[in-house]
């Protein structure tokens, strides 16, 4: 029976390179604070608890942790006090501790796995996940020998052969819960930093005769982000993924580099996006789905068989039913779009309600909000609205109502009724030409006036 699993999340760091108000680890990738992807990360493990480790007053990073229990590291003195930090709330769990930190939220849940197995399979009291560097100038180094590792020596901290290894400590750390405890008590600071390193963690545990193994995995999981150029590679990586993941699950991109996608976004299959496609989150998308280019989407569900764009804006609140057409420059807000309606060119629709197989012509405005409160208009099955008509809301148009192009509609209308709510026309005969020379012989004069 394999002993249970727990997690200790380091997030007390300060983040003073990220210039910002927000802590670091509430900073968003793919639309998602960093540290809920770490958490989630480490949930696919089934832990039996999940540890943070957060700086004082950081309530932010507390709520972001719920449910999960959270302890305070008084003072920055260095991940092994920070670790130390947990015990408390790890009292009574002699299974393996994993210890993650809240700013690498790309290290994949398939790597931690490998870890846990290689430190249950060789019985290690420690064990770390390592990746060879393209520079190992700034990282730890895993010195490893007779297969065995006996130390992870920190950059500043190493002598001239320890700085040729380029096999780099990630940070990601296994340890036997019966013995984390005492390893981590016997942790000094006597090192260039005067901090207390987690990684002596491994050299006390070789000390004590026991067993600690190196577990090598790719560098571009292991990337810490401490500033926002590095935010924005780790961005750029997830985005990747996500990507990749979707075009595996049956989603045809035209331009993969430009589509931009949510950590929850949900795709089904046969579903084309086009270029310069942004989902915000909160959307799900159904089977034969297109997306053409330029669409922006967010808090939405878009229906099987439906067409979306170019142009388009769906903003959160919206469902576009099966088979309906949204297209370029349209924009929705709270609005629902029935099975097979259309609004295929230059509207608002904001706090909507449209029936099945209704059409709305170009320049069509939901009037939805008077100054203070917001206002929803409803449409019923089968309506046609003309082009460039206003529906000032609250207002409800019945089953196969016509309103013509060019209305302000204030009323509701009845099912089956046309509608008309326009200035009436006037016509002059023969009176364009003299109206012409007119406006010919004023424009003529303003231009000597300005030459004088």
């Amino acid at each position: 029976m394999k002993s249970p699993i727990a997690v200790v999340v380091l997030a007390a760091g300060a983040g003073t390179r990220m210039k910002s108000a927000l802590p670091k680890v509430l900073h968003p990738l793919a639309n998602r604070p960093m540290l809920r992807h770490v958490l989630a990360n480490v949930m696919a493990l089934k832990p039996a608890r999940i540890v943070g480790v957060v700086a004082p007053g950081a309530r932010d990073v507390m709520a972001a942790f719920a449910p999960h229990a959270t302890v305070v590291q008084k003072k920055p003195l260095g991940t092994g006090d920070a670790a130390k930090a947990a015990l408390g709330a790890l009292r009574g769990h002699t299974g393996p501790v994993l210890v993650v930190f809240g700013d690498a939220p790309l290290v994949t849940s398939a790597s931690l796995k490998r870890l846990l197995s290689a430190c249950a399979k060789e019985r290690a009291a420690v064990g770390v996940l390592g990746f060879v560097a393209g520079d190992p100038s700034p990282y730890g180094r895993l010195i490893v020998q007779r297969g065995m590792l006996e130390k992870i020596v920190e950059s500043k901290d190493a002598d001239e052969i320890e700085r040729t290894v380029d096999f780099c400590n990630s940070g990601v750390m296994c340890l036997d819960g019966r013995l984390i405890a005492g390893l981590l008590a016997g942790i000094k600071n006597k090192n260039a930093k005067r901090e207390f390193y987690l990684t002596d963690a491994v050299a006390l545990a070789r000390a004590a005769s026991h067993k600690a193994i190196a577990v090598e995995g790719e560098e571009a999981e292991f990337q810490g982000i401490n500033s926002r150029a590095e935010l924005a590679v780790a961005e750029r990586a997830l985005q990747q993924r996500l990507r990749a993941a979707a075009m595996m699950g049956g989603v045809t991109m035209i331009d993969p580099d430009t589509v931009w996608l949510s950590a929850d976004t949900k795709f089904a299959n046969d579903i084309v996006i086009g270029p310069n496609v942004r989902f915000g989150p909160g959307v799900e998308i159904a089977a034969d789905v297109e997306i053409k280019a330029f669409c922006d989407i967010e808090g939405a569900r878009i229906g099987r068989g439906a067409i979306v764009g170019p142009f388009t804006r769906i903003r959160p609140g919206s469902e576009v039913a099966e088979d309906a057409h949204i297209g370029n420059f349209v924009e929705l807000k709270a609005t629902r779009m029935g099975r097979g309606a259309k609004a295929n060119h230059l509207a608002y629709l904001g706090d909507a309600d449209i029936g099945a197989a209704s059409n709305i012509g170009a320049g069509t405005i939901a009037v939805n909000y008077d100054g203070f409160g917001k206002w929803r208009t409803v449409i019923a099955d089968d309506v046609f609205i003309g082009s460039n008509s206003s529906l000032v809301a609250p207002v409800r148009i019945g089953k196969g109502a016509n309103v013509s192009a060019g209305s302000v509609v204030t009323e509701d209308v009845p099912e089956g009724a046309l509608a008309f709510g326009r200035a009436r026309q006037v016509t002059k005969e023969g009176r364009a030409a003299p109206l012409r020379a007119k406006l010919k012989a004023r424009a003529a004069a303003a231009k000597r006036g300005k030459k004088k």
